[in-house]
């Protein structure tokens, strides 16, 4: 990021590339049980083995995700793959 803020100030970046590069960096908000129900039934509207699969995970997983008790988040690439989910839909991971 800090390449592209210099050469940005170069004029060498343009301001969408700027924006798109932002983006990529954002690291994602935590995710509580909660959000993650949330985000699976109410943006994804899937069962936990669709949503399993849409991110490549065992049903496993998204059931500690969404259990209280298993004190469980999302991190890495799935918390990201779940914020591109919040911020887009699921059109966002279909393209």
């Amino acid at each position: 990021m800090e390449s592209t803020i210099e050469l940005s100030a170069y004029g060498l970046v343009s301001k969408t590339d700027m924006a798109r590069m932002k983006a990529l960096c954002e690291v994602p908000p935590e995710y509580p049980p909660e959000r993650v129900v949330s985000i699976r039934t109410e943006i994804a509207k899937m069962s936990q083995a669709v949503f399993a699969s849409l991110l490549n995970l065992s049903v496993s997983t998204v059931q500690k995700w969404e259990s209280p008790v298993a004190n469980q988040r999302p991190s890495g690439s799935s918390a990201k793959l779940l914020h591109v989910l919040e911020k887009k839909g699921i059109e966002g991971l279909l393209i």
